[in-house]
Parts: structure tokens; sequence; C-alpha cells
């Protein structure tokens, strides 16, 4: 899916660390946090769940592989992809603001 401005892909933000749980550069836009709290969030939730990349993606329609890019932090899902996950895993894992840092949701 392509990306709406000229971010990189969310993982390329990391700078110190493994994806989801790295932390990301000081230049790292807003959807890259957005992208690394939804991948800690979407992996909380199938491991609650007990479902695999493959009945969860049997259950939504949505693809296994693109799953599984959502948790590598290779792409932000759209609006539809995510309301299906959601439904399906019966948890919110778009995290809202509380994916950004502290300083930058203070501005």
């Amino acid at each position: 899916m392509p990306r709406s401005s000229n971010d990189k892909v969310p993982y390329a933000y990391v700078a110190d660390g493994t994806w989801p749980y790295a932390a990301l550069s000081a230049d790292a836009p807003v959807s890259a946090h957005y992208a690394q709290a939804l991948a800690r969030n979407l992996e909380r939730a199938l491991n609650s769940s007990g479902q695999s990349l493959r009945t969860l993606a049997e259950a939504t329609g949505v693809n296994h592989t693109t799953i599984g890019r959502v948790l590598g932090g290779k792409v932000l899902p759209d609006v539809g992809t995510l309301a299906r996950l959601e439904v399906a895993l019966g948890f919110q894992i778009w995290p809202g603001l509380a994916a950004l840092p502290a300083v930058r949701s203070a501005e």
C-alpha cells in the first residue's frame, strides 16, 4: 500500500533495539509511532486470543502476509483492514494518541 507522505516504512525509524519494542529515532514521524504501538497491540491481541496469523486471516479476509507486514512495521493498515482485525480479535488495537511520546503529545 502506498504511503500518503514521504515517510519511510515505520520500522526504518528504529534507532536502537528490535521492532516493535525499539526506541525510535528523534525524527520519526507520527505514523511510525502509531505503527509501532499498533504492532505491539496486535501482537498482544494475537497472543491473548490464541489465534495464528493464518486463522486471523481466515476470520478477516485479510491476507496473512499483510498482517505479518503490519506486525513487522512494513505497512500501516487502512481503516477497513483495521476494523476487520479489531472485530475478529475482540480487541481495540488502534492506539490513538497514546502512541505518541509524551513530549510530542503535549505540543
